[in-house]
């Protein structure tokens, strides 16, 4: 029998109160008439001086704080009411500096921050001294304190817990005041830095800073400290971290969020996030499982990313981009949001942060708004873990700030274990999304059964969940496949069924009308009998996926009144779909293929007053620095800055309205022409390319599959500085649209790949103008094409019959001339 949750235990008022003593702030408090917490010192260090001792208490004031919210995404979406009490108290210290202490309480916990509403100037904050006593009987679930939380959690007594750094949150169960305490932060910006546990000898706990001394202003000098204070029921469902957040400043229309599913192709293959067709096949079966978005990890490319972007969209799929963090860092860089979105990008992936320290934080807020302004999802990846800002950001969607699916990967020395898992619904994701990618049913060495990883998906929340697996592997398991499609994209609510962090966890979803239960467990096979009293149903249907006899996974339906009993495997879970008796369990369709939008013509060039005409049957979305200007009936003259150098092009969105909000887009590719001389091959925009490792390389040689892996072009020795790095079979499109005379260039079989050889050719509007068989160790050959009149360049490389294996081939010193102006007749193209 798994520890069952009481349904009648109802929310007991908590009260906190702070006494002041000559060398110390104390915090009491007390819940249905009993002290749950006691002894907890307060206070702060600034400027080298101890505010808590030597200060006297001047006055308090209490308010009622009622407001609402709405959640685009989380364990229970739509409008929240909450209420909190706030009390002010206002000290002096014995140096004349007068600060305050702002407790917070809820139903479920109670919070702390410091003010220094007074202060003139700046000053420093040396210490953040808010410390406990945990109980020496007490047990504690925690992990290892690094700044991008992705270390194992573990379970401890407090007796065996070594002194050390604990990151947030920590939850700790206290058997003599018989609840349990979760300790976390809420309402974080770039005015401070973040804050972790720090346990000492004795079972001393107290808020230890990232950054040694901040910087501090007049106003708060912390993010709230928060007591999560109850049953594990209590504190699963709690969502008192997001009611301490901030409101978004000013209030926006954020009814674009779209929560949902992912698919997303790195973890099963790392080299796809550079290979469109692998990325079309992703769009194809997530239509098929009614999915909402798409992930393209490390590899993808400018050319091609308005094409899948097309592509998914004509079945209601967003994609999503990843980035490294400081790819996005200062005003140059953060300018590429605004060119994403422009294409159509619904959201980003961005990785790597990886500090607590208040500068980075500073670069939080800017991605912040810049992301809300434009209106892109953010995942943030290598960070830290949620404080609220679902509620002042909701587009935010998704953290990782876990040990996840990647650790199968990457780390297979430290590999995930059940207990691990079973811990996270407790804790990690009590406080926000957790992207913990999950289902990962190809992870190499794992513990896990299958209905324990399939579990993963509702036991785990994001507000876009990322599938870790190849889809293929989801369409091989058809009883997963059924129900990820069936799976819903947002949850109404969610409860805690049973279970406690050192053997098992099930957790219920509710969308609409349907309860998604999921069920993990660490430990031995056995019977998991789950009371279903507080999803208030009466009888019920329900569809059950668990852990077969054999292994693999077994389905059946079946009628239940108030329980549901469950065979698991060693490490073992299950998934079931729960409604009233008689309703339909499975409802999930295909995602049907919409209608492009029409546009006219999808590729020329710019006159020379750098205008074109466009005829669409759509809205335009304009790169930054672009405008249109509508004309009559469905023609509009689009100008692109001055900015945009010769053979450069712009790429204008088409949409039209979609399925689900999503609009349905194509793209026009507007080029500059060229200008009369010799321009580098590596500077102009490619239209496409395909190429079999990787992208397309720009001024290096191809590497491996990874985009920027390549080194000096190297042929026989020789080396360039410029040119496209390649490996066969590939194919490089390029827009002259008769704006070119000649294509000169030194090829052959980049160095890298010795004992290999290819055809490397060039065809004009389909027509094979040029071809050779090169070989590595041969030197460069020079190359010479007549150009005049081409439209459309594409350059290929493939392999020959008796050299199969690709080769690496660089299109070194590429130069396109031109000898006399085409402006004047280039934009009749």
């Amino acid at each position: 029998m798994v520890n069952e949750i009481d349904p009648t235990a109802l929310p007991e008022r908590v009260e906190p109160e702070v006494k002041t003593r000559a060398d110390a702030v104390v915090l009491r408090v007390r819940r249905g008439g009993r002290t749950v917490l006691d002894g907890v010192r307060l206070g702060i260090r600034v400027d080298g001086v101890d505010l808590d001792a030597g200060s006297v208490l001047l006055r308090s004031h209490d308010r009622e704080i009622t407001d609402e919210w709405t959640a685009r995404s989380g364990k229970a979406t739509g409008t929240h009411r909450y209420a909190h009490r706030e009390t002010v108290h206002e000290l002096r210290h014995a140096s004349g500096l007068e600060w305050q202490i702002h407790v917070r309480a809820s139903a479920d916990g109670v919070a702390v921050r410091y003010v220094l509403a007074r202060l003139e100037g700046h000053s420093r904050l040396d210490a953040d001294r808010t410390q406990l006593t945990l109980e020496p009987d007490a047990r504690v679930w925690a992990l290892d304190y690094q700044t991008w939380y992705e270390t194992p959690r573990f379970g401890a007594d407090v007796a065996d817990l070594p002194p050390g750094a604990y990151g947030f949150p920590l939850l700790v169960r206290s058997p003599r005041a018989g609840v349990c305490l979760l300790l976390t932060e809420a309402a974080i910006d770039g005015r401070f830095s973040g804050a972790h546990a720090e346990i000492r000898d004795g079972g001393e706990a107290r808020f230890a800073l990232a950054d040694e001394s901040v910087e501090i202003t007049r106003g708060p000098v912390t993010p709230w400290r928060v007591f999560l204070i109850g049953d594990l029921a209590a504190i699963v469902e709690s969502r008192f971290v997001d009611e301490l957040a901030p409101p978004p400043d000013p209030p926006a229309d954020t009814r674009w969020v779209r929560p949902g599913r992912a698919a997303w192709s790195w973890w099963s293959d790392f080299y796809s996030g550079a290979q469109l067709h692998r990325q079309r096949h992703f769009v194809d079966v997530a239509a098929r499982l009614g999915w909402e978005h798409l992930l393209i990890d490390c590899g993808w490319d400018e050319t091609w990313v308005p094409e899948i972007v097309a592509y998914a969209s004509r079945r209601g799929i967003q994609v999503h981009l990843w980035a490294v963090w400081h790819d996005l860092d200062g005003p140059e860089n953060l300018a590429k949001l605004a060119l994403w979105r422009s294409w159509g990008v619904a959201g980003i992936k961005v990785d790597f942060m990886e500090s607590e320290s208040k500068e980075r934080y500073r670069w939080y807020d800017t991605i912040l708004a810049e992301t809300a302004r434009l209106g892109l999802h953010v995942n943030f990846h290598g960070s830290v873990i949620p404080r609220g800002w679902a509620r002042t950001w909701p587009q935010v969607i998704g953290y990782e700030a876990i040990r996840g699916s990647e650790y199968y990967v990457f780390y297979q020395d430290t590999p995930l274990t059940p207990a691990h898992n079973v811990i996270q619904p407790f804790t990690r994701n009590v406080v926000g999304a957790m992207d913990y990618t999950p289902v990962a049913f190809g992870a190499p060495g794992r513990t896990t059964s299958d209905g324990h990883e399939l579990a993963l998906s509702v036991a785990f929340e994001c507000g876009i969940t990322h599938f870790a697996d190849d889809v293929d592997a989801y369409l091989a398991r058809p009883d997963a496949a059924r129900f990820l499609a069936e799976l819903a994209p947002v949850w109404d609510e969610t409860v805690l069924l049973a279970g406690d962090p050192d053997h098992e966890a099930v957790i219920a979803r509710r969308s609409g009308d349907r309860w998604f239960v999921g069920g993990i467990a660490t430990g031995p096979a056995r019977r998991l009998t789950v009371p279903l009293d507080r999803l208030a149903l009466g009888p019920v249907d329900a569809w059950i996926v668990g852990d077969g006899a054999e292994g693999g996974l077994t389905s059946h339906r079946r009628p239940v009144d108030d329980k549901l009993v469950v065979e698991v495997a060693d490490n073992g879970g299950f998934v079931a779909i729960v409604a009233a008796r008689g309703a339909r369990l499975h409802r999930a369709v295909e995602r049907p293929e919409q209608a492009a939008p029409q546009v006219d013509p999808p590729v020329q060039l710019l006159g020379p007053d750098g205008t074109a005409v466009l005829r669409t049957d759509g809205r335009l979305r304009l790169p930054p620095g672009w405008s249109a200007e509508h004309l009559d009936g469905d023609r509009w003259t689009v100008t692109a800055p001055a900015t945009l150098a010769p053979g450069r092009a712009g790429v204008v969105t088409v949409e039209t309205p979609g399925e689900d909000g999503v609009p349905v887009v194509a793209h026009a590719r507007l080029f500059r022409p060229l200008t009369p001389g010799s321009h580098r091959l590596s500077a102009l925009t490619m239209v496409a390319f395909d190429n079999e490792s990787g992208p397309i390389e720009r001024d290096q040689s191809n590497g491996g599959g990874n985009p920027g892996d390549g080194r000096r072009m190297r042929i026989a020795g020789t080396e360039f500085d410029d040119g496209l790095g390649a490996s066969t079979p590939s194919r490089i499109e390029l827009y002259l649209g008769g704006s070119a005379d000649r294509f000169t260039a030194r090829i052959g079989v980049d160095d890298e790949t010795p004992g290999t050889a290819a055809r490397m050719s060039v065809h004009a509007d389909g027509a094979e103008l040029f071809s050779v068989d090169v070989r590595s160790g041969e030197p460069p050959r020079d190359i010479d094409v007549d150009l005049r009149g081409v439209a459309t360049l594409s350059l290929r490389a493939d392999t020959l019959p008796n050299h199969p294996e690709p080769a690496h081939v660089d299109w070194a010193s590429g130069r396109l001339h031109l000898h006399h102006d085409t402006a004047t007749t280039a934009a009749g193209h």
